[in-house]
C-alpha cells in the first residue's frame, strides 16, 4: 500500500504548545489518530487568532476544511508536552494549506506531519468563496 508522504518545511509561521491528555489517549496507551486532528484545530484557531481572525470570519470569509492528512512518525502519551508548529502555503482560488509539524520537545521527537486543505466558505449561502487577499499574502511566508 502506498503511504502519504509529506515532508517538514523549512520554516513554520507560529508555533503552539499543548500537553496530551488522558482523554487524547485510544486503546493502545498513545495519542489517538482522531485526537491529532482535535489538537491541529486548537493550532490552527491560535494561528488565525494571531492575525485577528476566527474560522468564521477570516479575512471576511469563513472557513472549512476540504480534506486533511496525518502521517505517522513517532508516539506520544499522556503528559506528552507537544510543540505544533503551523505554516500557510498553497494559496488557491478559493482556499489554502496548513501545514503542521508536532513534535516533542523534551526529546525532539517528530512525532507527526499534518496537512490540512482550507476552503472559503460562506455557510449562509452554502458555497465556496473567494480566497481573500490578506489570507493568500501569508501563504508561504516565514516565521513571524
Amino acid at each position: 500500500m502506498p503511504r502519504i508522504k509529506l515532508q517538514p518545511l523549512a520554516s513554520y509561521q507560529a508555533t503552539f504548545f499543548i500537553t496530551v491528555r488522558t482523554t487524547d489517549l485510544n486503546y493502545g496507551g498513545h495519542l489517538g489518530n482522531d485526537k491529532v486532528l482535535t489538537l491541529v484545530h486548537e493550532a490552527r484557531v491560535d494561528f488565525l487568532a494571531r492575525r485577528g481572525w476566527t474560522e468564521l470570519d477570516c479575512a471576511g470569509t469563513s472557513l472549512i476544511m476540504g480534506d486533511a492528512a496525518v502521517v505517522f512518525r513517532a508516539e506520544a502519551r499522556a503528559g506528552d508536552e507537544l510543540r505544533i508548529e503551523t505554516a500557510a502555503l498553497e494559496p488557491g482560488r478559493s482556499g489554502f494549506r496548513l501545514s503542521h509539524r508536532l513534535t516533542r520537545p523534551a526529546d525532539g521527537t517528530l512525532i507527526a506531519l499534518v496537512e490540512t486543505g482550507l476552503v472559503c466558505y460562506d455557510y449562509q449561502a452554502g458555497k465556496i468563496r473567494p480566497l481573500p487577499g490578506a489570507v493568500a499574502d501569508i501563504c508561504g511566508q516565514g516565521k513571524s
